[in-house]
């Protein structure tokens, strides 16, 4: 299997994994056989790539530092990542803002919908527990993402996917460290950590070997666990105008990389799809974050000094997508109850969609987390939360595919950007995952 024929394989896989779960739900014990003997394998699949994340952060971004012999670019590459970072946040949210108002989705919702939706979902689980922890995060005080990001136990930070923040602080702070010992005495510990990379990326092409396999079991098993599809079909309206605020967000991407990096749009994004597809396969940006690093590095030709640590922030604090979402959310549930936003309350969900969006974590369902601290923001009804939730918790699921693809994307297109501005946009380099066979025969 050659890299270059992977994007195709892993769509073949999907269109066939979407087909399979769709025949099984026609057979009384299909839905059983997927859970069983399919699903699995898409399971496996991403604790693997989950497996790799942290230690391919540690590696990549210690390697980028230390490439750097100067404190000052480190510093520039940050300011200008966060500063990006922020602007196309900004502009997801106002899609997603103008979109709802133009088209105000939630005035064709019928009270019978709402109360069926209502009487489906408002005590399910997922729902519950969505508003549990939005309770925990909003009670927290103002600076306390900034006590989130230092770790008081650096290998309980590496053991812990959630922690990606803490991790990227401990390894910013030990990466600079090696740079103010000196070339000569931090060499031993370069040539350990250069080596760990390469292993680390080569892990990456050997699971990246299954890709089409698991994106196959991953689809069949969201089809066969989708819900009601009547429900789905009640709230068409307020999904398509998700999904088109998100392809205009992709179609804003393309425009940025056509303009400023003056890189083909289409070649960007037929080198970047082997990482959406997955994307929109694991809803994970975490998961997906080893498969993201290797195509823009090596693929679309982004220096590993800006790489290692543009892709791992964006995984965690970039949620172009989500953000996008929650505009659209907040103001549709408002629509469909019959709350009343003012101009002020929706520019309380710009700078709150922002603000959470940094603080949430790059994992499946964080956005409806997200979405109940920017109701309570508006003053939405705290009687009314679940009620709220449970309109939209029936195509939750696949508009978190969707956005996690507008999330990923963002975070190759900042990557190019910053890339571009600092003089490390080159050519790319693609390594096959058999280069060093025959050394090894």
């Amino acid at each position: 299997m050659r890299k270059l024929e992977l994007h195709w394989q892993i769509l073949i896989g999907m269109v066939v994994g979407l087909l399979f779960g769709y025949g099984m739900l026609q057979i009384g014990w299909g839905k059983e056989f997927v859970m069983d003997w399919i699903k699995p394998f898409g399971t496996i699949f991403v604790k693997l790539l989950k497996l790799i994340a942290i230690p391919l952060i540690l590696a990549s971004l210690i390697k980028g530092i230390s490439d750097l012999k100067d404190i000052s670019k480190f510093r520039n590459i940050g300011l200008r990542t966060i500063g990006i970072y922020i602007g196309t946040t900004v502009v997801a949210i106002t899609i997603g803002l103008v979109l709802v108002n133009i088209m105000k989705p939630g005035d064709g919702i019928s009270e019978n919908t709402i109360d069926k939706l209502t009487a489906t979902y408002a005590n399910d689980s997922g729902v519950t527990s969505k508003l549990e922890q939005a309770s925990k995060q909003m009670d927290s005080g103002p600076l306390q993402f900034l006590e989130d990001m230092v770790p008081d136990n650096a290998f309980g930070a590496l053991s812990d996917n959630s922690l990606m923040l803490q991790v990227i602080f401990f390894t910013i702070i030990f990466g600079i460290s090696m740079l103010l010992i000196g070339e000569e005495k931090a060499k031993p510990m370069k040539k350990f950590f250069d080596a760990l990379n390469d292993v680390v990326l080569k892990m990456v092409d050997l699971i990246m070997l299954t890709a089409p396999v698991a994106v196959f079991a991953l689809l069949a098993n969201v089809v066969v666990s989708s819900s009601d599809p009547d429900l789905l079909l009640a709230l068409l309206k307020y999904t398509g105008v998700v999904v088109l605020g998100l392809f205009l967000m992709i179609f804003f991407y393309t425009m940025v990389v056509s303009l400023y990096t003056k890189k083909n749009p289409f070649w960007f994004l037929k080198e970047i799809s082997p990482a959406q597809l997955l994307a929109f396969s694991t809803s994970s940006s975490a998961a997906t974050l080893p498969v993201t690093m290797e195509r823009v590095e090596e693929h679309i030709g982004v220096d590993k000094e800006v790489t290692s640590f543009v892709l791992p922030v964006g995984a965690t604090i970039n949620m172009d997508g989500t953000s996008l979402y929650q505009g659209v959310a907040a103001v549709f549930i408002s629509q469909a109850l019959g709350f009343d936003l003012s101009f002020a309350d929706q520019l309380t969900i710009v700078l709150t969609a922002l603000l959470a969006s940094i603080g949430s974590a790059a994992v499946p369902g964080a956005g409806m987390v997200m979405l109940v601290i920017v109701l309570e923001a508006i003053g939405f009804p705290a009687d009314k939360l679940a009620i709220g939730l449970a309109l939209i918790f029936a195509v939750d699921r696949p508009l978190d595919m969707c956005r996690t693809v507008v999330n990923i994307t963002g975070d190759a297109t900042v990557s190019m950007v910053v890339a571009k501005s600092v003089g490390k946009l080159g050519e790319p380099n693609v390594k096959e995952w058999d280069d060093h066979l025959d050394e090894v025969r």
